[in-house]
């Protein structure tokens, strides 16, 4: 229960909700088991008037008396059906309250979760997968619900009925009651015994799912390669083999279950032939009556449903556990890049002085001492073999990772004092991977605004020079692109993502390797209006192809993870080094 020991802060929260809940679940039981006792009266009525019959026979007022019991008889039946009429009514308020507090506590439970993954770095993402994130906000969630609607309101329920029934019992007689609950130490070591079994099957099938749920995603994500590749019964192979393990593990607590439940009835029905034989004896001693048997059968009968209820209870309990205790993983789990507090807007002047970096997830060294200083309204380019540190820089520059050694600064100011979300809306960025949302276009360039007008995303529509592909569409700006975008070629999702980038009036932009998808024309004319729009902004452009930062102010060279050369487009040639063979290897692809 310590997992689960989390919650409770929302039972505070809903206290007025809950207490009520509680209440109801008190009276319900009271008309519950007030039932036995009318039957018992009913019963001792039924026979004394038998007695009474039959001691009257050949008299005239016999009828009388059969009357009489009749109308008796239908006076205990009305009570009987006034009380489970009255019974009714406190468990439809009981499950109104109590079942409606484990919506709203999921709800809050689901939002929390959610708000914590977007506060976690970037690195938590890259070490956990996307299958496994949803499950635990969605199937995880679902199994403590479980706890706290139905296993809290049954045991509330189990508790308050087992108290009641064996008061009632013990007050009727203390020696048929002893002997009757009898079997109940038995249940509750077999439910001690099998509780261990049950959070271990729990937590196997919810970790098995997760990685069905990642298996699923991934398949569905790379579902071009797939065919392409014309992967799909290996795929389906690997599928069944998953669906297998998970199935078997499902089986296993089902197994388990399966002994659980006929166990506890078999031990319930024993009680039941108890309280006839150990009645008949003490009705035979005159100290209860035949229809304290009836009414100790009912109660009997009545505790089936406890121990039921108790078993279930005692599964869901587990099941959620095992599902709080994966979610608490990630909710203690604190983002490796604490927040600053200065809120500053940006110049644009940008230092980095000895910075080095190492991803931890796979010890690969990405940066080595960079030195790098960047004016105000300076345009900058890095180019750079495949792996050679350009992306890297670009996500320390957003503070997506903090680095191992040295520091960045904005306007002198250390990255880490920044308040990173008021950093990084300064920051226009657009990613080497284009990711656009399933919504329309217009949604997708506005997506880092707040407000704003149809003037502004065509505007940068048209700075971004996709507005007369959009506006060739039928829909125009309103089409709706599938998920990431697949509707869209590669050099389109390429400037759709510039437009959004570019829409925020950016006071620094930062361009990964965006335009490779872009033939030279629309390169050039993009390259254009960044000139324009960018005119006393900085800018940094990461490419792989000359062509795209020639122009700019300072070049600087990466090979693995160092600066190898620096200087402007003229210099750099002019020096015959990496940069003029990256110029050549370039030309020589351009002629073929």
């Amino acid at each position: 229960m310590k997992d689960l020991a989390y919650l409770n802060k929302y039972f505070i929260k809903y206290k007025w909700r809950l207490i009520p809940g509680v209440i109801f679940v008190i009276i319900s039981n009271y008309f519950g088991i007030l039932p036995a006792k009318v039957i018992r009266e009913a019963f001792d009525l039924v026979k004394e008037n038998i007695d009474l019959y039959k001691l009257y026979d050949g008299f005239e007022n016999q009828q009388s008396i059969y009357d009489a019991f009749g109308k008796s008889l239908l006076y205990f039946g009305g009570i009987v059906l006034l009380l489970a009429l009255l019974r009714g009514i406190f468990l439809f308020l009981m499950r109104q309250s109590i079942i409606l507090i484990s919506r709203y506590i999921e709800y809050d439970l689901k939002n929390e979760i959610y708000q914590h993954y977007q506060a976690l770095d970037f690195a938590f993402f890259r070490r956990n997968n996307t299958g496994d994130l949803m499950n635990r906000a969605t199937e995880d969630v679902n199994q403590v619900r479980n706890y706290l609607g139905p296993a809290i309101m049954y045991t509330i329920n189990t508790v308050t009925l087992s108290i009641m029934i064996i008061y009632a019992m013990y007050d009727v007689n203390p020696t048929l009651a002893t002997y009757a609950l009898l079997p109940i130490p038995i249940i509750m070591v077999i439910i001690l015994f099998i509780n261990k079994k049950i959070n271990k099957r729990s937590t196997k099938i919810q970790a098995q799912l997760s990685k069905l749920s990642s298996f699923v995603q991934e398949t569905f994500s790379g579902i071009r390669v797939i065919k392409t590749y014309t992967q799909e019964k290996s795929k389906i192979d690997e599928f069944k083999a998953e669906s297998n393990v998970y199935r078997n593990t499902s089986l296993d607590l089902v197994r388990v279950q399966a002994i659980f439940f006929p166990l506890i009835i078999f031990l319930v029905g024993f009680s039941t032939i108890i309280t006839v034989y150990v009645g008949g004896l003490e009705v035979n001693k005159g100290t209860i009556t035949a229809g304290n048997i009836a009414e100790f059968i009912i109660y009997v009968n009545q505790l089936t449903f406890p121990a039921l209820a108790l078993a279930w209870v005692t599964s869901l309990i587990q099941r959620a556990a095992a599902s709080q205790k994966r979610i608490n993983e990630f909710l203690n789990t604190k983002s490796e890049i604490p927040n600053g507090t200065i809120s500053k807007d940006l110049l644009g002047n940008i230092t980095l002085k000895n910075v080095s970096f190492t991803y931890p997830e796979t010890g690969i060294k990405a940066l080595a001492n960079i030195n790098l200083d960047i004016k105000a309204g300076q345009s900058v380019a890095i180019i750079g073999k495949t792996g050679s540190g350009k992306s890297t820089l670009a996500n320390l520059l957003l503070r997506m990772y903090d680095a191992d050694n040295g520091q960045i600064s904005f306007d002198g100011i250390n990255i880490k004092d920044y308040d990173y979300t008021h950093l990084r809306h300064q920051i226009g960025f657009v990613p080497q991977n284009v990711f656009l949302f399933s919504d329309t276009i217009g949604n997708n360039i506005a997506f880092g605004l707040d407000n704003f007008s149809k003037e502004q995303v065509e505007a940068a529509a048209k700075q971004a020079a996709v507005y007369e592909n959009i506006i060739g569409f039928e829909e125009g700006f309103d089409t709706h692109i599938g998920e990431r975008g697949i509707t869209l070629s590669g050099g389109q999702k390429q400037r759709v993502s510039i437009a959004r980038a570019l829409i925020k009036n950016p006071d620094i932009l930062i361009f990964d390797d965006c335009l490779s998808a872009v033939d030279t024309k629309t390169e050039e004319e993009i390259l254009n209006n960044l000139s324009q729009i960018m005119k006393d902004k900085t800018s940094i452009f990461i490419a792989h192809r000359i062509s795209t930062i020639k122009n700019a102010d300072h070049i600087i060279v990466l090979d693995n993870g160092q600066i190898v050369e620096d200087g402007t487009h003229e210099t750099l040639l002019a020096r015959n080094g990496e940069y003029t063979d990256l110029y050549n290897k370039q030309l020589l692809q351009a002629q073929e």
